[in-house]
């Protein structure tokens, strides 16, 4: 493989990598305010009793297991971006 053809994917992967760690920023963030308000929800469920309300906290704490999810499956495709980055930079290596 040529070295521009290599430096271009190395360019491309380094751009998502960034991208992907910017995002994972935002989920971190959302998983935050997310966990709090699916605790408010709970506690609201606890003292007011009505199936209403736990319903409510279900719904809240579904919202972050599917951020938590989300979360998992970003750090899943950041570990194989840089796996396939260092991959590349070894081609680079040995080609020069």
């Amino acid at each position: 493989m040529g070295n521009r053809l290599i430096e271009r994917r190395l360019s491309k992967t380094g751009t998502r990598l960034k991208s992907l760690r910017a995002e994972l920023e935002v989920i971190d963030e959302q998983i935050r305010h997310l966990g709090d308000d699916a605790e408010d929800q709970a506690i609201r469920a606890l003292v007011s009793e009505t199936p209403g309300a736990g319903a409510e906290a279900r719904d809240a704490q579904r919202h972050v297991d599917a951020m938590r999810k989300h979360r998992e499956h970003v750090l899943t495709e950041i570990g194989e971006l840089q796996t396939r980055q260092d991959e590349l930079l070894d081609q680079l290596t040995t080609s020069r």
